[in-house]
């Protein structure tokens, strides 16, 4: 478990060695090994022995680029291929009932290494298959006890400000003025004080709705987080946390709700698609999002122009932070059904070895992401493009502390709870009740995950 999370703390070097815009490259500390007793999959079966492959899916943003890889795969082998994708927020249970049925799914998800304890025993082991051998890093991959791997990272990603670069000069500002919290602060304020001049505000809706929180509750708190955990060389999940960094949360989370045109007391009901559209659409000039959404910006849902978008690193007031880049890490690994019939298993392990060799398959999951395949083309993800830079620079990664969060689920509605609350009231009394959902919920949910 430890060697799973210690994987965050060495981020800033896999993601200068697994970019897709980079050549690949051996990785420093823990290479990939080439498995020599593994052959590339065999391009005929007999008709009986094909099996199938359904990919169960956790990113409802990737579904419609994820559907078109899985026909493409059943067209060129004729092996029937699927994609289930569950609806945001709703991936564990959906899986619960999924792996239940008489066809489950023959590949599916773990988040972190906390998933083993449910899952565990329904992944196959990779050691020495086709796929591992063209991983350019083994530092995103789920590993038990054993040493077995057990789900292999497939995409990296990163979070932060998105930010329309030509919305931003039409309000008179530039990227160069923002350094920090007060700039960023001083800027958004400028741009919020003339929405009414000017057509468009600083910030998309910060909504509260299921679709949208964990941006919050998981990503926005990462920060936080990630500057105690820095700060005391955390590298297990601790039983308790301090809250030392809450006051630079209060400070990005009060920009983000006042610099933005969302009523403060909707924000429980304001989705997702919401914030999303008010940025496609050039209502704001700021959205606190990832790397992933930069193919539904600039193609399939509002073509905006690659030139004019950016991502920034999220600003909270901590010192040095004029040095930070984006969040970066991951929650996407993919584990292969070890209880799926046996020609289904061999489907789906030839399936991720088409993934990640093929042009298809390369040129889909580098449309959704960073991967760390030795095959990966460059990359066209300008988010991508942007947090590389920043990490050439010497800016230093804001690594995905959030990952450490005990009984997930439940500390983030918590959390949310008590956001909606301050929203509606921005009060030291009700911002003292966010402070004890982090810091109390924390150590009550590490309890009731650990006994």
């Amino acid at each position: 478990m430890k060697k799973i999370l210690a994987m965050l703390l060495a981020l800033v070097m896999i993601f200068a060695l697994a970019a897709c815009g980079q050549q690949a490259a051996p990785a420093a500390e823990k290479p990939a090994e080439e498995a020599p007793a593994a052959e590339a999959p065999a391009a005929e079966e007999a008709a009986g022995d094909v099996g199938y492959v359904y990919w169960l899916n956790m990113k409802p943003e990737a579904d419609e680029a994820l559907q078109a890889l899985a026909a493409a795969y059943t067209e060129e082998t004729g092996v029937p291929c699927k994609v289930v994708t569950a609806a945001s927020g709703t991936y564990g249970d959906t899986q619960t009932a999924e792996m239940a049925k008489s066809e489950p799914p023959t590949l599916f998800n773990m988040g972190n290494g906390s998933a083993l304890a449910d899952w565990g025993d329904y992944a196959l082991t990779l050691d020495g298959t086709p796929v591992m051998g063209e991983l350019t890093t083994n530092d995103f991959n789920i590993v038990n006890e054993a040493g077995e791997t057990k789900a292999i990272g497939w995409i990296y990603e990163s979070f932060g400000i998105i930010t329309n670069k030509a919305l931003l000069e039409k309000a008179g500002h530039s990227l160069d003025e923002i350094k920090d919290f007060e700039s960023l602060k001083a800027v958004a304020d400028d741009i919020h004080a003339r929405a009414g001049e000017l057509g468009f505000d600083a910030f998309t809706s910060a909504g509260l709705d299921s679709s949208s929180s964990w941006r919050f509750s998981g990503h926005l708190a990462n920060m936080p987080l990630y500057y105690e955990f820095r700060d005391n060389n955390i590298d297990v999940k601790p039983a308790t946390i301090s809250g030392t960094y809450m006051d630079n949360f209060r400070n990005i989370w009060d920009l983000y709700i006042n610099d933005s045109a969302a009523e403060k007391s909707s924000l429980t009901t304001a989705t997702g698609d919401q914030a999303e559209a008010e940025f496609g659409e050039g209502k704001a000039v700021f959205y606190q999002n990832g790397t992933w959404e930069w193919d539904a910006l600039t193609n399939s849902k509002f073509s905006l122009n690659p030139d004019d978008i950016t991502m920034i690193p999220i600003y909270c007031g901590v010192e040095g932070e004029e040095q930070a880049g984006l969040c970066s890490g991951t929650e996407n690994c993919l584990a292969v059904n070890s209880k799926a019939p046996e020609a289904a298993q061999k489907a789906t392990l030839d399936f991720l070895y088409w993934c990640v060799t093929s042009e298809k398959g390369l040129e889909t999951l580098c449309g959704i992401g960073d991967i760390p395949f030795k095959a990966a083309p460059a990359s066209a993800n300008g988010f991508s493009n942007a947090g590389s830079e920043m990490l050439a620079n010497g800016k230093y990664a804001v690594t995905w502390a959030f990952n450490y969060t005990p009984n997930v689920d439940s500390f983030r509605a918590t959390l949310v709870t008590a956001l909606a609350a301050y929203s509606a009231d921005q009060s030291d009394a009700n911002w003292a009740k966010v402070v004890e959902a982090f810091v109390d919920g924390w150590a009550y949910e590490y309890t009731v995950e650990n006994g």
